[in-house]
Order: C-alpha cells, then sequence, then structure tokens
C-alpha cells in the first residue's frame, strides 16, 4: 500500500479553504490530469456523494472514474474515494494555523499494483502518484488563496 502525505501553510482560514475544494466545480483548476467532474447524483457536497471524473492518466491516457465523498466535516476535512483503473483514497485537512492561515494536509492511499509488469515498475508508479499529488497540493493552495485574496505563500512539511 503506498501512502504519500504533503502539508502547507495556507494564507486562508479553514472555512475559506474548505469552501473552495468543496465546490466540484472547481475541481479540474486544481486537480492534476482532472479535465472534467459531474456529479452522478444531487450536486451537494455531502457525505455519499458521486461524482465521475475524466483524468489523463500520465498527461497522455483518457480515462474515466467515479469518485465518492467518504469523508466530510464542514470546514476542516473531505475523503475521497476513487474507483476504477485510478483507485485509492484522497484526503484534504483544514487546520487553523492563525488569523487568515490555515494548514492544507493532502494525504493519498493506494493500492499496490497488480501484475508482474506493474510489480517491476512499482517504482515509477510511486514516483508518478507522489509527483500528481505535490502537484494538486501546489495548485489547490494557490487557487484557494487566489479565490480569498491573498497571495501567503509558505511550505510546513
Amino acid at each position: 500500500m503506498g501512502h504519500i502525505r504533503f502539508a502547507s501553510d495556507v494564507g486562508a482560514p479553514p472555512d475559506a479553504a474548505f469552501a473552495y475544494a468543496a465546490d466540484f466545480r472547481h475541481g479540474p483548476q486544481w486537480m492534476f490530469g482532472v479535465t472534467e467532474v459531474a456529479p452522478l447524483d444531487s450536486p451537494d457536497q455531502r457525505l455519499g456523494a458521486a461524482f465521475s471524473v475524466k483524468v489523463r492518466l500520465f498527461r497522455v491516457v483518457p480515462l474515466r472514474t467515479s469518485v465518492e465523498i467518504t469523508e466530510f466535516r464542514r470546514n476542516a476535512v473531505i475523503g475521497y474515494t476513487l474507483r476504477g483503473r485510478v483507485c485509492g483514497t484522497v484526503t484534504l485537512r483544514f487546520d487553523p494555523l492563525g488569523y487568515e492561515r490555515s494548514v492544507l494536509t493532502s494525504e493519498a492511499d493506494y493500492p499496490p499494483p497488480r501484475g508482474m509488469f506493474a510489480r517491476l515498475c512499482h517504482g515509477l508508479v510511486d514516483a508518478a502518484a507522489r509527483s500528481a499529488l505535490r502537484a494538486t497540493e501546489s495548485r489547490l493552495r494557490r487557487e484557494i488563496e487566489a479565490f480569498h485574496g491573498t497571495d501567503l505563500v509558505g511550505r510546513i512539511a
């Protein structure tokens, strides 16, 4: 099982950061490789909400996967479970860090590659997943700050 975790300082309070990240219409702007997000049922962000997501794997291979919100605590955490050829969980946590600031923690868990060829490429899969989560976290931080109207750039590892 692969596990990746990044944390960064965001120039917006947790409620503003959460509001931006929870709106599925913003997804393609900050989710690495995602080109489209469409609700499968009600467009409300809530526990159990499901979405169809178009992804460009390695920026080349187009595929569609389904995503369900499996953890949801307003202004605190959103957990997504991806099902399909791209599978795993992604959790975003929003913690207060002082006046008009918060800590965004991005975590991803994914199963080990299956099959002989996939196991040989395990290091490549880990590197690609790490790079994708880092790009997602970085874009989300910038988009939240633009949404909130701040320009604070900092990193907490």
